[in-house]
């Protein structure tokens, strides 16, 4: 039950950084970018000291891994950003975890896990249903949104990945927001012509990173330990569900037939796909 509340709380983050990011960027409350940057600056001013007191043991010095967690990372929020500039949360967030899924399946198919075949019936479901999501159409998405979501998707399967078997949560998250943070940091300064904040867009964004990415970040490399490659990256596809809804009561958000059609496909695939838990997967 402790491992099922985690990973609902996981969840639950994943959804509210949507949410959270529509929200300012829906508003213009801020601008893309200075989200992304205060996203990662707040997420490694809360984690730093937090690692400091953890039992944890501490990585030694920074290795490649790390800089390559820390760029996925990057990657992932700065184009995350992007994208919701001309995304509903919902949609966003489909694509999103519709992207995740299929890389976290061709990680795991590669590293030697093998799916059963309801698991690759369910996870061809749900891939489905983000196919119809962004086919051609008076109702389909943004289509330079829909690319940019998607290649954060991709680079948060592998900023998952690569967490799965993360010895210190908390240290190794702390290190990739530190190593990431500079990137952004650097991105703002370059688009410095574009800035634009507003308190309401800072606030937004500082809770984003330091609570809904951070915390639930740490979360998440602590959730990994428990399920397999293939059933983190399924799980997962519970978020756009959450996001929607969450778009639809607090941004009163459209609800349009191909939303509705294609969530209760992703839906039907996770159902497919069975039980997300190792314990349960038997």
């Amino acid at each position: 039950m402790a491992l099922i509340a985690l990973t609902a709380v996981t969840l639950i983050g994943f959804a509210a950084n949507s949410l959270l990011c529509r929200i300012a960027l829906s508003g213009d409350l801020i601008d893309p970018v200075s989200f992304t940057t205060l996203r990662l600056v707040s997420g490694a001013l809360v984690l730093y000291p937090l690692s400091l007191l953890t039992r944890e043991p501490k990585p030694q010095r920074t290795s490649q891994q790390t800089l390559v967690s820390a760029f996925a990372l990057f990657a992932y929020a700065i184009a995350f950003s992007l994208a919701y500039v001309s995304l509903s949360t919902g949609v966003g967030a489909l694509i999103l975890f519709g992207a995740v899924q299929v890389t976290m399946i061709a990680a795991a198919l590669r590293s030697g896990e093998r799916l059963r075949t309801t698991q690759w019936i369910g996870a061809v479901v749900a891939f489905g249903g983000l196919i119809y999501l962004v086919s051609p159409g008076i109702t389909s998405p943004n289509p330079s949104g829909a690319l940019l979501m998607a290649v954060s998707g991709i680079a948060w399967g592998i900023y998952s990945v690569r967490g799965r078997n993360a010895a210190a949560p908390v240290a190794i998250t702390a290190g990739n927001f530190i190593w990431a943070a500079p990137l952004a940091i650097l991105i703002s300064v370059v688009s410095l012509s574009n800035v634009h904040w507003e308190l309401t867009g800072v606030v937004l964004a500082i809770v984003s990173g330091a609570i809904a990415s951070g915390v639930v970040y740490v979360l998440w490399y602590r959730t990994l330990r428990e399920l397999t490659t293939t059933h983190a990256s399924i799980v997962q596809l519970l978020v756009p569900v959450l996001a929607a809804f969450g778009g639809v009561m607090v941004l009163a958000e459209p609800v349009t037939i191909r939303l509705i059609a294609a969530g209760i496909i992703v839906l039907g695939g996770i159902v497919l796909a069975g039980k997300p838990l190792k314990r349960f997967s038997g």
